[in-house]
């Protein structure tokens, strides 16, 4: 009988060794992912020097035709390819989430509010939010230290005109002026269709637009497996607290309800307007405030980029209506609810609104009235659709209001379209 029960006795034993072993190799698993965890929390802060270390195998190869650049470009670059801040925080996303891109420039006052009205976004939590800079101000940059409500990853514009003081794309000091005849001042640049030589506070609107598209899209690790729609917001919009929600829906019944549409907008194209309060939904041309497409859409923008490069108009919304979307072949509309979940309150064009002296927020206060129905989603399912066929506003046929005449910033603006998908150019950051 002894001798019988030993083959059983050394089976079992067998057994329990195997069952230990797979208990310490999943516990060893958990321990990694708690390091892994911890190191991308620590690893958010801007630590530049210690950067290299994480990125050592990517090889940053620079387009051709892309500036030289200066010491604050290349930093700004490192800190591109940080991880996003707050992973402690909120460690995964949710499923088919809709990432949240703001690009901003230098109006603190402006960047405040947006970031407070986003504090107050139901479903904020879960997702990435993606700030885009336009230069380097550290006004701006500490308000977006301070955001804990969701995941943040911060891209600066490396080519940024308002990072070079004295080179292309900033001010060379051989640069024409004005209206200069630069065969008689033997100076640089070329002219646009109204006689008058580049501005690079002018022009950096569309250049940053244009990088930030280019590399949201193409260039970054956190974003380029995402499937879903990209939602851009800019520093002088205000999202009321069901935006996130409302969104989410519209972007689940665009397909069925307006397969014309390509995209979904929180706010009409009117800025003036806050809606039609119909029981209906709304198809109308894209507008330029709260705006989202997916990937499919951008594929299509990003084919046109030549029509874009070239189109005489430093405004990167103009370039839209008046070339890239009519060039598609269809209208292109843009699916919304009856009532806005987002505002434009900024008064100043441009980049202006920078000091508390020149602050574009009447007396340092944006009084926007949220009513009970722009907290929680408002919008039904069972909705139909009107769509608006024939709306006034710029479209085939304008020529531009000017400021994007020079060869330099046209060539600079096709090397952003390139920098992601040529041979021996930039990795994802």
């Amino acid at each position: 009988m002894a001798a019988s029960k030993k083959p059983r006795l050394r089976l079992r034993d067998v057994a329990l060794c195997r069952l230990l072993t797979v208990v310490f190799v999943t516990l060893c698993g958990v321990l990694f992912l708690i390091f892994l965890l911890a190191s991308n929390s620590s690893t958010g802060t801007h630590d530049i020097d210690n950067i290299d270390a994480y990125y050592h195998d990517l090889k940053f190869a620079k387009w051709p035709d892309l500036p030289q650049q200066n010491d604050l470009s290349l930093r700004l670059e490192k800190l591109n390819r940080l991880l996003p801040r707050n992973l402690d925080l909120y460690p995964t996303l949710a499923k088919n989430h809709i990432i949240v891109v703001l690009y901003v420039h230098n109006r603190p006052q402006y960047l405040r509010v947006v970031v407070e009205s986003l504090s107050r976004v139901a479903g904020i939590s879960e997702t990435l939010l993606i700030v885009s800079h336009d230069g380097y101000f550290e006004e701006m940059n500490e308000i977006i230290d301070g955001i804990r409500f969701c995941q943040v990853k911060q891209i600066f514009a490396p080519y940024s005109p308002h990072l070079f003081s004295d080179s292309f794309p900033g001010v060379s000091a051989n640069d024409c002026k004005d209206k200069d005849n630069s065969g008689e001042k033997h100076c640089e640049g070329n002219p646009d269709q109204y006689g008058n030589h580049r501005s690079p506070k002018i022009v950096s609107l569309k250049h940053h637009w244009w990088w930030m598209m280019n590399t949201v899209w193409d260039g970054l690790r956190e974003t380029r497996d995402h499937a879903g729609h990209v939602l851009f917001i800019e520093e002088d919009h205000f999202i009321f607290p069901n935006a996130y929600r409302n969104l989410q829906v519209l972007t689940s019944l665009k397909t069925r309800k307006c397969p014309d549409c390509y995209a979904a907008n929180l706010a009409p194209s009117d800025v003036n307007s806050r809606g039609e309060g119909w029981e209906t939904l709304i198809a109308e041309r894209m507008g330029n405030v709260g705006y989202s497409f997916n990937r499919t859409v951008w594929r299509k923008i990003h084919n046109k980029a030549k029509e874009f490069c070239f189109f005489d108009d430093y405004n990167w919304d103009i370039t839209m209506w008046a070339t890239v979307y009519p060039s598609f072949g269809s209208p292109v509309y843009s699916l919304r609810g009856p009532r806005t979940s987002a505002v434009h309150f900024g008064r100043c064009g441009l980049h202006q609104g920078q000091g508390e002296n020149k602050a574009c927020i009447d007396n340092g206060m944006v009084n926007i009235n949220v009513e009970e129905p722009d907290t929680v989603s408002n919008i039904e399912l069972d909705w139909e659709v009107h769509t608006y066929q024939n709306q006034l506003g710029y479209k085939a046929g304008f020529k531009g209001w000017g400021g994007w005449g020079d060869d330099r910033d046209r060539h600079l603006c096709l090397s952003f379209a390139k920098m992601y998908h040529s041979k021996g150019t930039a990795s994802p950051l």
